[in-house]
């Protein structure tokens, strides 16, 4: 509201402007004085003009070392009472707060200001074009060692001329107004998840936030239910500042025994300096202060159930390929020589490569934390070169199992290796194999956010590297179990078909599924750089192919040619993808019945004030779960048709590409990876969240209780 009263003082301006008669001037009282303090009514025009609402201000100036309170006032204090009897066609007159400032004395905590305010006003004029006489009855409690309830009257006319704006008048309301807390989007602000702690004797609450640019000095008051109380947070900062969580104790409850703040409702309002936000909340599951045995062991075992579940998600598939041919070579135990031992050695590495995987992405996310940068599930296939070095990885595996080339070094090396590696006796066959299998499913997983993986992620990546590293490990020992339980019990492997004749053909329909990996991989990074680089790099991918085809058929001077060759290739589709610029990108969304807008998280809470339901759909090229929930649940009917309604406002928010905004939006409600969705609406201003996988149920169920009374 009081970031439409900004626009409307704008608005007053321009339409003096128009009107291009009579004497620029605002409509004031005289100064009024008082005990500490003085004030007096100020609007920001000198008549009504065709205005609905009159832009207005209640001006207090406070001698030194006084000072006044805020609709909360903390420890003691009372807000300003206002009385508009006698007013003649005004209708319901609003009040707003600016952001408080927090003072302590003798130990009571107290919420307010010092020196000046203006408390901004809104007039609704009830019949526009006519006259308005404005009667305040003004009560301002002011304190210093003492307290004095200041009592104001004040009368003040408004003709029915034209609206003749005074830019000093307009200027000092909009300062305050634009200090009201707002939903934080032109702050830069985001307030996150809101739990409850089991902090002291009545219980406590753990509140995190975001911030654009790092925060300075903030402060955080909580308004709850009348007669609980809460204590100043004890507030500590992560990611170069831009991460904030508040732990606040409840200090008086108006219960005895006081009752669970789970579930209840809260505003809080982050004050940093000159920015400040405002948000609703709701109160989420108590949490303990400090994560016990119990609690550990419950987030651990998600972790564990989450990477489990990573094996089974859609952008796991090509990477199966590779999973199925390590162990259907080990499928006869007797085959080739190999010994059970030999067999579990091999899974284990496999095991290996992934968990160690897991535990160099924990370390990257560290690391980009102390830098102050963002983080999450994937968001290294938002790197064009990335993708370009995952394509060619992929483009020579899928070679490689295709017969094209085999890795062969030259002399002593090759004698070496043979003796490091046992060559020739597979009962020695060497682990780095099965260990790089492993970390490579482990890099082309990411891109999924499976059930579990979620919430393990949004407990780890909002706390300290301790808790990162133990998670990130408990998650690749998770995706890691197929190939430790085949590894505890080798007799499984002999369920596989015995190695043969037939493997040749798998082998080479493993290669031509990884070359369609490959073909993704390209048409991912074509949403991130202009398409000719993409085209390029994939006829590069192919260039590499046929001079791989061509030595293999050739003699020893060809052969060292070609691997030269190909070499400088796949150098080159790496590198290729940095000679242009990510903003010639294509944006073309595909084609749907929906009507997607651009995601903007700064009109949801406007939507639905307009009685809207908002339907947010976080997604990228690069998240195959994404595209699986979108296939088979939203671009379908019925959800696709309830998306399209009239009442409907469905918002896409595309993270193919770094964006900072959706990136604090996943943060804000303790998520890090995709797919991300949240229903917004009349009956859920605070939005309901929904599973990683969707289904059709569910989203239908979220909108209908979007809508509330009005469904």
């Amino acid at each position: 509201m009081i970031r439409r009263l900004a626009f409307l003082t704008a608005g007053a301006l321009g339409l003096a402007a128009l009107a291009g008669s009579g004497p620029a001037g605002a409509a004031e009282t005289p100064w009024q004085p008082a005990k500490g303090a003085s004030a007096r009514l100020v609007t920001a025009v000198d008549g009504t003009g065709t205005l609905r609402e009159i832009p207005a201000g209640l001006h207090i100036r406070l001698e030194p070392h006084w000072k006044t309170y805020w609709r909360s006032p903390g420890d003691a204090g009372l807000p300003p009472a206002l009385d508009w009897k006698g007013s003649e066609n005004l209708g319901t007159a609003t009040l707003a707060y600016p952001a408080p400032h927090r003072f302590q004395l003798f130990g009571l905590e107290t919420y307010g200001y010092e020196t000046e305010v203006v408390f901004p006003l809104t007039l609704p004029v009830a019949q526009p074009g006519q006259a308005q006489h404005l009667a305040l009855a003004a009560t301002v409690l002011v304190c210093s060692d003492i307290c004095i309830p200041a009592s104001f009257t004040f009368a003040l006319d408004l003709p029915a001329g034209p609206a003749s704006p005074d830019p000093d008048a307009a200027n000092l309301i909009d300062r305050y107004a634009n200090a009201v807390p707002g939903d934080g989007s032109a702050a830069g602000l985001a307030i996150g998840p809101v739990a409850a702690t089991a902090a002291g004797p009545n219980g406590g609450l753990r509140i995190e936030a975001t911030a654009r640019e790092p925060f300075d000095a903030p402060d955080l008051f909580v308004e709850g239910a009348p007669g609980d109380a809460f204590a100043a947070p004890r507030i500590t900062t992560s990611e170069g500042g831009r991460r904030l969580v508040a732990e606040i104790d409840r200090i008086q409850a108006v219960d005895d025994p006081p009752k669970a703040l789970s579930g209840t409702p809260v505003v809080l309002t982050l004050v940093d300096g000159p920015r400040s936000v405002e948000a609703k909340a709701t109160v989420g599951a108590a949490m303990a202060a400090a994560p016990d045995a119990a609690a550990w062991l419950g987030i651990l075992g998600v972790a564990l159930l989450g990477g489990l579940i990573l094996n089974l998600m859609p952008c796991v598939l090509p990477v199966l390929s590779l999973k199925l041919l390590s162990i259907v070579k080990l499928g006869d135990v007797e085959a080739g020589g190999r010994t059970p031992r030999r067999q579990r050695l091999g899974l284990l590495a496999t095991a290996a490569g992934i968990v160690v995987s897991f535990l160099v992405l924990a370390a990257g996310a560290v690391g980009l934390k102390a830098a102050g940068a963002s983080v999450g599930w994937g968001i290294q296939f938002q790197e064009p070169v990335f993708l370009a070095a995952m394509a060619v990885v992929v483009t020579l595996f899928g070679a490689n199992l295709l017969g094209l080339f085999e890795l062969v070094l030259p002399g002593r090396a090759m004698d070496a290796a043979a003796r490091a590696s046992g060559a020739g006796r597979p009962e020695k066959e060497g682990l780095a194999g099965p260990f790089l299998t492993g970390a490579f499913a482990t890099l082309l997983a990411t891109p999924c956010s499976a059930p579990f993986v979620g919430t393990a992620l949004g407990f780890a990546l909002s706390r300290g590297p301790v808790e990162i590293g133990t998670i990130f490990a408990a998650l690749g020992i998770g995706m890691a179990l197929p190939y430790l339980l085949i590894a505890a019990v080798p007799g499984l492997a002999r369920l596989l078909p015995r190695p043969g004749r037939w493997m040749v053909w798998v082998k080479a329909v493993l290669g031509l599924a990884l070359f369609g990996t490959a073909a993704w991989l390209l048409s991912v990074l074509a949403a991130q750089v202009p398409p000719e680089a993409a085209a390029v790099v994939a006829a590069v991918l192919a260039a590499i192919v046929l001079v791989l085809w061509l030595r293999r058929r050739g003699g020893i001077v060809l052969r060292r040619a070609g691997a030269a060759v190909a070499v400088v290739l796949a150098l080159a589709a790496v590198l290729l993808p940095l000679r242009f610029d990510r903003s010639g990108a294509a944006t073309a969304q595909a084609a749907s019945t929906i009507p997607w807008v651009r995601f903007d998280q700064a009109a949801i809470p406007g939507l639905v004030r307009e009685g809207k339901v908002v339907f947010v759909d976080v997604t990228a090229d690069w998240c195959l779960t994404c595209k699986v929930n979108k296939l088979l649940v939203i671009d379908r009917d019925p959800v696709a048709a309830a998306l399209g309604e009239a009442g409907v406002a469905p918002l896409l928010a595309d993270w193919t590409n770094p964006d900072q905004g959706i990136a604090d939006y996943l943060a804000a409600h303790g998520r890090y990876g995709i797919p991300f969705n949240a229903v917004y609406g009349p009956g859920a201003p605070d939005g309901i969240l929904l599973p990683e996988l969707l289904s059709t149920e569910a989203v239908l169920d979220a909108l209908k209780q979007a809508r509330g009374a009005s469904s």
